[in-house]
Formats: C-alpha cells, sequence, structure tokens
C-alpha cells in the first residue's frame, strides 16, 4: 500500500512539475517576442527620424564625467505649460529609450550624475531640425516629437527636440546659445 502512494505521489509531483514548467516556457516566450517586437515597433513609429540615424553609440561615456539631456522647445507654436511638459515628457523618453538601446552605459553615467535636463527654447521649426541634424552629425541622439493634433496644436508639428543624454561639452556644441525657456 505504502508503495503505491509513494509511486502516486511521484506522479503528482511529476504533474506538477510539468506544470510549472508549461506555464514559465509559455510566460517566456511571450516576454521574448515582446522584447524581439518592441525595436521593430519603435522603428515603425520613428521611420521620420531616418535621416538623422547617427547615434550616439559611438561616444565612449567613459571618457567623459558629465551629461545632460537638453529639451528644445518651439516658442512660436504658443503652447500651454501643460502641454509643453507633455510634449517634453514625450522627448524625454524617446531620447532615453533610443540611447538605451544605442548606448547603455550612457544612460547609466548619465542615471549615475543627476539625470541632468535643461529646458532651452527655439524659434521656428527650420531652426529645430538644424539643430537636430547638427547633433546627429557629432553622434549625440537626437529625437523631435510632432504633436498628434487631437488638442491645440495641427497634426505633425514639431513640438520639442530632445538632444542627448549626452557629455555636456558636446551638448554644448549644439545648443550653447539658445536661451532658457
Amino acid at each position: 500500500m505504502l508503495d503505491n502512494w509513494k509511486q502516486s505521489f511521484t506522479l503528482y509531483e511529476l504533474g506538477i512539475v510539468s506544470s510549472v514548467a508549461l506555464i514559465s516556457g509559455y510566460f517566456l516566450g511571450k516576454a521574448y517576442k515582446l522584447r524581439i517586437q518592441a525595436p521593430q515597433e519603435l522603428k515603425e513609429e520613428s521611420e521620420d527620424e531616418e535621416e538623422f540615424s547617427n547615434e550616439s553609440g559611438s561616444i565612449d561615456a567613459s571618457q567623459f564625467n558629465n551629461f545632460k539631456l537638453v529639451l528644445v522647445v518651439r516658442t512660436d507654436l504658443g503652447m500651454t505649460k501643460g502641454k509643453i511638459a507633455a510634449q517634453c515628457g514625450h522627448a524625454t523618453l524617446a531620447c532615453y529609450k533610443s540611447t538605451m538601446r544605442t548606448n547603455p552605459s550612457m544612460i547609466h553615467r548619465w542615471e549615475h550624475t543627476g539625470q541632468a535636463k535643461v529646458a532651452l527654447r527655439c524659434d521656428s521649426e527650420e531652426q529645430m531640425l538644424e539643430l537636430q541634424a547638427l547633433a546627429a552629425s557629432i553622434g549625440l541622439t537626437a529625437r523631435s516629437i510632432q504633436d498628434a493634433g487631437r488638442t491645440q496644436i495641427e497634426a505633425g508639428s514639431r513640438t520639442v527636440l530632445g538632444i542627448g543624454p549626452g557629455p555636456v561639452d558636446m551638448v554644448n556644441q549644439i545648443t550653447g546659445h539658445l536661451k532658457l525657456l
């Protein structure tokens, strides 16, 4: 009788372990699939950024001590404070994701040095695009945000340009002449 119980218990344990393995495999597969699909979806969302493809991956973060992220806000659009805050949030996240993908050590160094962020102003979309091209040309992450047009701004309008996170000296080469927001 005891041997039957041990044999049943072993089959019971095998069933439990198999179930746990099956469920774990399912969720690990889902996580792996999401991890592969996410970069493709991000690429589709930022197709208009392809012309500015030189990313911060070529910058050796260990050679620098101070880092910052700059948010360049267009003042000619007349956005409210709340709208500016939301658009700056979008730019910050876009720059963070892009730099994390291309140069994770830059993100880690920026995080460990206080995550400096500075909001600056520019007067036009042309000036913003110029800044974006200059930043990309020296290897900095540069992401402009286009408004969806659901509230106060015309759809497709570029509202904020995020530059960095990157070495302070490099970011200042591009934005040092701009005034604080």
